[in-house]
């Protein structure tokens, strides 16, 4: 007898909005940041970041106008001053963060392991005091060590709903995320930590995969991967690999309103993303190939790894030079011919003369050669 399989829930903290901002050159207005808050908190994101509210105004401007199931974050360095203007922002959790490797911690902070669990231990109390459920991040985690974090998380797990691992520099691969959390101490729970990457090797989904899989209850994701440098875990990626790629996890977000919010923020953002990217670019669902739509046609599981309609994305076939005789005499089925040889090179002549059709209208040539005989046709929906 097959055994059961719990499935585990994942939550979402969208950085979207922090990361984008860190970029070089790269701002958003109040009415931006209300606008990606407001669709992701109907997409089913848990949590929103809005920003850095010690550094900038439009964090708490934006919770003034916001009324959203999401929960609003702001992150704040382990200062009094930080806090109290995360605080004052109004937004509902309050993300701490403190470099926890002893590369950073020696670099920024210039204090020992003792020191920085005091700062933390202090922050954390004057946070608790805001009313405002408290995160906690170790800024560069990842190249940290396993013991001196185990031990944070037991100075923080009464304190803080989450403690997250940040790969700040986005030099984790899958093989080394595993290795790292299988290292932490068995006394840390598992589902209370967040993960954070950044796509520097081009990974971050794959990590964030390999993160879940170890039994991490929180990732940190962004609409079209949109962050410093190389961008962090993209959300859409994300959830649609969680939800198809055999896993036990889910994702409670709004499926069939994936893709479209996504691509709404990018444009909301004035964002752009390549034609070829993952899921959002123009060419993701796009299949020309004559062997491939010749059985697409037939069965588009043939070559698909799921359906686009079930995330909100449209597949798109298109015909023209490049389709076999195979395609033409499924199209001309369609079109309720019984195909004759004559009749596919008459419609593989006439769709290389068009240039790339999409299906309907390469259906619609079909339907308009001239047949000796005209059966009833099939009406594409």
């Amino acid at each position: 007898m097959a055994s059961t399989v719990l499935v585990r829930s994942m939550e979402l903290l969208d950085v979207t909005l922090r990361e984008g901002e860190q970029r070089a050159g790269r701002s958003y207005t109040v009415d931006e940041k209300v606008t990606v808050a407001e669709t992701l908190s109907a997409l089913g994101v848990s949590y929103v970041q809005l920003g850095f509210p010690v550094a900038d105004d439009g964090t708490g401007a934006a919770c003034d106008r916001l009324s959203i199931d999401a929960k609003a974050t702001g992150i704040a360095r382990v200062l009094e001053r930080d806090v109290d203007a995360a605080a004052a922002s109004g937004v509902d959790v309050i993300e701490l963060f403190a470099p926890t490797s002893d590369r950073q911690r020696e670099q920024l902070l210039d204090v020992g392991r003792r020191e920085l669990r005091d700062r933390i231990g202090d922050a954390v109390s004057h946070a608790a005091e805001t009313g405002c459920e408290l995160h906690f991040t170790a800024m560069d985690g990842f190249r940290s060590d396993p013991d001196f974090l185990s031990t944070l998380y037991a100075d923080l797990a009464d304190a803080v709903s989450y403690v997250s691992i940040a790969d700040t520099v986005g030099a984790r691969t899958p093989a080394g995320v595993s290795d790292f959390l299988a290292d932490l101490s068995a006394g840390v729970n598992r589902s209370r930590l967040g993960v954070h990457f950044h796509d520097d090797l081009g990974v971050a989904t794959a990590n964030a995969l390999a993160a879940a899989r170890h039994g991490v209850g929180k990732v940190d994701v962004s609409v079209a991967g949109v962050g410093e440098r190389a961008g962090n875990t993209p959300l859409e990626e994300f959830v649609v690999a969680a939800v198809t790629g055999q896993t036990n996890l889910a994702v409670d977000v709004s499926f069939e309103r994936l893709l479209p919010s996504a691509r709404s923020i990018v444009e909301a953002l004035g964002e752009t993303v390549p034609a070829g990217k993952p899921l959002l670019g123009e060419s993701a669902f796009e299949h020309e190939s004559g062997l491939h739509t010749a059985a697409m046609l037939d069965d588009p599981s043939t070559f698909e790894p799921f359906d686009p309609a079930r995330f909100g994305g449209e597949r798109r076939l298109l015909f023209g030079a490049a389709t076999g005789r195979g395609a033409a005499e499924r199209l001309l089925e369609r079109a309720g011919a019984e195909p004759t040889s004559d009749q596919v090179d008459a419609l593989l002549d006439a769709l290389a003369s068009r240039g790339e059709l999409p299906l309907a209208e390469a259906l619609s040539v079909a339907r308009d050669l001239d047949w000796s005989e005209s059966p009833d046709v099939e009406t594409e929906e």
